[in-house]
């Protein structure tokens, strides 16, 4: 269980004058206010659509590269900011490493598998853009987590940050899970709304 106590020692043993870390923790804090804040806009005003000339799947695409780009970057910033941090010799050995093979290997099937089951549309929010699936994702790995991308996400910067045994990655992965809690907070009343509604018209023209 992660205490307020351990995530203060580990702080102590993070190098905050190097800007590298602060960089990719505010790489970290920009990504989901990002996607958030521009598939809103989509969502209200229409304004990646109108970019493309009325089409939604092609802003829905426009907002994907932006995205997995923007995931990339960040993931780049936090693995250079790892080489300016210092390591802790207690987790420098073999078992440590392991455990973060383990991680990284879990947390990218929870990845992939979840962006298969949604499809390209699914995964990038097309949800904001009007284009809808036919039915709530409930097989795996959905009936494990009801959020395996971003836990998923999570495990693998956990799994960095161990195999380079460093309590700066340790740190910054905390960060991640925060903005990921936080990002769930907003994004799941709202797509609840977006199919909601959906259900509500249908059964209006029913009648």
């Amino acid at each position: 269980m992660v205490t307020l106590q351990s995530v203060s020692s580990i702080a102590d043993m993070v190098d905050f004058n190097q800007k590298s870390f602060l960089v990719a923790a505010g790489s970290i804090a920009f990504n989901p206010l990002f996607w958030n804040v521009a598939a809103r806009q989509e969502y209200h005003n229409k304004v990646l659509t109108k970019l493309f000339g009325g089409n939604s799947r092609y802003g829905c695409y426009a907002l994907a590269v932006a995205i997995f780009s923007l995931g990339i970057f960040r993931d780049y910033l936090y693995k250079q900011s790892l080489k300016d941090q210092p390591t802790l010799d207690v987790l420098d050995n073999n078992a440590v490493k392991g455990l973060a093979a383990v991680l990284f290997i879990t947390g990218n099937v929870l990845v992939t598998t979840s962006m298969y089951a949604l499809g390209f549309t699914g995964t990038y929010l097309g949800d904001y853009f009007g284009i809808l699936m036919d039915s709530k994702v409930t097989g795996f790995p959905f009936n494990v987590t009801d959020a395996p991308m971003y836990y998923g996400s999570t495990m693998s910067f956990v799994a960095t940050a161990l195999w380079f045994a460093s309590p700066a990655g340790l740190l910054l992965s905390a960060e991640v899970l925060v903005m990921y809690l936080m990002a769930l907070s907003y994004e799941d009343p709202f797509t609840s709304e977006i199919y909601a509604k959906r259900e509500r018209e249908r059964a209006a023209k029913r009648k």
